[in-house]
């Protein structure tokens, strides 16, 4: 067993941001959306914690970019393989986590500096960051200020349209918020990658990560 540095200080400060942030804006879009069922917080309270956050995590996405665009780690959501060869690690992954995980098979994938995200991750997190993070964030601006972003708002079909994207948004990361802790607790023990988070070193078996 040796120790592998997966995670740099910079992306474990903006995991965690980005994790109770994220958190904070479920909790309060609930409270907006549902206002008179539930009554944590009071309407105005819960919509104005859910704009400040909102543009905390705006923020923290172009910190992130920056950080991967100017440094290395950018290819550790990108892989060299074949399409062909990507897909078919894609699907054994798939079936290790469908059912290969639950009869003690082991991880088809061995995580290193470069590569620490399977195919299903490194697809997944693209598709979060690149794809959902920007359209939630760019409609909840527009839902933010409706009049002053009126001619956007109304090139998209109105609020009704920029308001329902935002809430299939909200809901993409809500399953994302509670599966994505559940995938954490299948390293080599139940909290290896917690801790990894918050060290920056996964313990790994001594033939992996080459």
């Amino acid at each position: 067993m040796k120790k592998l540095y997966l995670h740099p200080l910079p992306v474990r400060i903006w995991h965690w941001i980005n994790a109770s942030s994220i958190l904070a804006m479920l909790l309060t879009g609930v409270q907006i959306r549902y206002i008179g069922l539930i009554n944590v917080m009071a309407f105005k309270t819960a919509v104005d914690l859910h704009n400040w956050i909102g543009f905390v995590l705006i923020a923290n996405f172009f910190i992130w970019l920056l950080f991967y665009l100017s440094s290395d780690k950018i290819k550790t959501y990108h892989t060299e393989l074949s399409p062909t060869k990507y897909f078919r690690e894609f699907f054994a992954q798939m079936k290790y986590y469908g059912f290969g995980i639950f009869r003690g098979d082991p991880n088809p994938h061995h995580a290193s500096a470069y590569h620490k995200f399977n195919p299903m991750q490194s697809m997944t997190y693209q598709i979060v960051m690149m794809l959902v993070a920007p359209i939630q964030f760019y409609t909840g601006v527009l839902l933010w200020d409706v009049e002053r972003f009126r001619p956007a708002v109304d090139f998209f079909g109105g609020v009704r349209v920029v308001d329902t994207v935002h809430v299939l948004g909200f809901i993409f990361l809500t399953f994302f918020i509670f599966i994505h802790p559940y995938l954490a607790t299948l390293g080599r023990t139940p909290t290896t990658h917690i801790k990894a988070m918050f060290t920056g070193y996964e313990e790994v078996e001594e033939d992996a990560g080459h």
